[in-house]
């Protein structure tokens, strides 16, 4: 393991942990789009889902270059962390702005795997990707809210004990700002479903448990509250640094498994009497995929850098996360191509490898909205929208 790498002990006892999860392992799961649960449970056990959380939480208290080791090496052993990485993150929006009797009452049980939150449910069909428009609605009634709508692309809701779910609990044309009006409910699914929550599979090319949600006058205690009605939207945005740049390091790591299988392939693969590594239109490809995974990494070390730092990294996130998820498509293309015929074949992981790191093109946002937003927000350059 390269000296340089941040924290080689956990990347060496993640790296031992995946190795009881062979590509026959995730093969099998993603032809059967079954839930990897006995891998999630494994890195459940050996504490690495609640890294993040403080030790007075019971969690291991570790900084955010921590969790990004954990995920690049589970993404680089050729496992999918999309089964559970959402825990590492969500947990931030309760961890900054719940109150203490919330924290007392769902970290501890989180970090010990006794309660999972997995669950994050943001989008709706007609908002996409513009949150203020979201129409999931709660009205205080009592002692509880009740909520109504609809929510579409939540991964993991049937695997998760909680779901961290955003509401307008104003309509967007009673507020000044578009941003105000919003706010976070913390609600148990296993209460909810079936009593107010109806969750409906929706497939994908994807084997991440993805639904649909639909809310029917749920009701959810008003105790469930995090942090003040109306602020919501400060406490997504809050957490969403951290994600963009635990999923760049999920890229990354893809990225290097990618260019690891290709440059494997091509030693010993042999055309025309001659291993095919041996041409440079097969080196030259591989070669800039490296350089290319290499470059991006060094961004995403500089965003995490920042955030644990506790420094303003909104661009570096957003930045660190479009340039490891443009290595990681490229990466994925180059090593399909450089297996021909072979990469198309389920033995060789590879299609189900490309299909899952082409994701990251589109969320957890969009390539073309870390853009516009260094367009805007970095260069000074008009907003288009």
């Amino acid at each position: 393991m390269p000296e340089e790498q941040s924290h080689p002990e956990v990347r060496e006892a993640v790296a031992r942990l995946c190795a009881d999860y062979p590509d026959e392992y995730w093969r099998e799961k993603d032809r059967d789009k079954a839930y990897p649960g006995e891998f999630v449970q494994a890195l459940t056990d050996a504490g690495y889902l609640s890294v993040l959380i403080p030790e007075h939480y019971q969690g291991a208290g570790m900084d955010l270059a921590a969790a990004c080791a954990v995920l690049e090496e589970i993404q680089r052993s050729g496992a999918n962390g999309a089964a559970c990485h959402a825990q590492m993150y969500i947990m931030g929006t309760l961890l900054r702005h719940g109150s203490d009797a919330q924290k007392q009452k769902y970290l501890p049980d989180i970090a010990s795997g006794a309660l999972r939150l997995q669950a994050f449910g943001v989008t709706e069909p007609s908002s996409g990707t513009d949150t203020t428009r979201i129409k999931t609605r709660a009205h205080r009634d009592g002692d509880d809210y009740i909520v109504s709508g609809q929510k579409v692309f939540i991964s993991r809701v049937e695997y998760s004990d909680l779901l961290l779910l955003l509401v307008r609990t104003t309509p967007r044309d009673e507020v000044v700002k578009p941003t105000q009006g919003m706010s976070v409910l913390l609600v148990d699914l296993r209460e909810a479903v079936g009593d107010g929550l109806t969750v409906r599979p929706l497939e994908t090319m994807l084997n991440h448990a993805t639904t649909e949600l639909f809310f029917d006058n749920l009701r959810v205690p008003a105790e469930n509250l995090v942090g003040e009605e109306g602020k919501g939207f400060s406490y997504i945005l809050d957490g969403m640094n951290a994600e963009r740049i635990l999923i760049a390091a999920e890229c990354i790591g893809d990225a290097r498994w990618f260019i690891d299988r290709a440059s494997s392939y091509a030693r010993e693969r042999e055309v025309f009497g001659t291993p095919i590594g041996k041409n440079q239109g097969i080196q030259f490809p591989i070669a800039r995929a490296h350089v290319q995974t290499e470059a991006a990494a060094l961004m995403v070390d500089k965003a995490c850098r920042m955030f644990d730092a506790g420094e303003a990294c909104g661009s570096e996130a957003n930045m660190s996360k479009l340039l490891a998820a443009d290595a990681s498509w490229a990466a994925a293309d180059m090593c399909l191509q450089t297996h021909g015929g072979y990469g198309f074949t389920v033995e060789y992981d590879i299609e189900r490898k490309f299909r899952e790191t082409r994701l990251y093109q589109v969320a957890p946002i969009s390539t073309n909205l870390i853009l516009s937003n260094i367009a805007t927000h970095v260069l000074g350059l008009p907003k288009s929208f």
